[in-house]
C-alpha cells in the first residue's frame, strides 16, 4: 500500500510539472487569434450579456487591451 501511494504521488508530480511548460512562439500566435478560437457561439447573445453586465455593475468598457498611461497605445 505504501508503494502504491508513492507511485501515485510520483505520477501526480510528473503530470503537474509537465503541463504548461512550453511557451507559444510568435509564429503560432496567429492561430490563437483565429475566429474559431472565440468561445462565444452567438455574438448577439454575448452583446446582450455584456449590456446587462455593464448596467448591473454601473461600469462600461474594460474589455480591450489598455495602455500604460504613457500615450503609446
Amino acid at each position: 500500500m505504501r508503494n502504491f501511494i508513492r507511485l501515485a504521488l510520483l505520477i501526480t508530480l510528473v503530470a503537474t510539472t509537465a503541463c504548461g511548460r512550453q511557451a507559444v512562439r510568435a509564429a503560432e500566435k496567429q492561430f490563437l487569434a483565429d475566429q474559431i478560437m472565440i468561445f462565444d457561439d452567438d455574438p448577439h447573445e454575448a452583446s446582450a450579456s455584456e449590456h446587462v453586465r455593464t448596467n448591473r455593475e454601473g461600469a462600461a468598457g474594460g474589455k480591450g487591451a489598455g495602455g500604460g498611461g504613457c500615450g503609446c497605445n
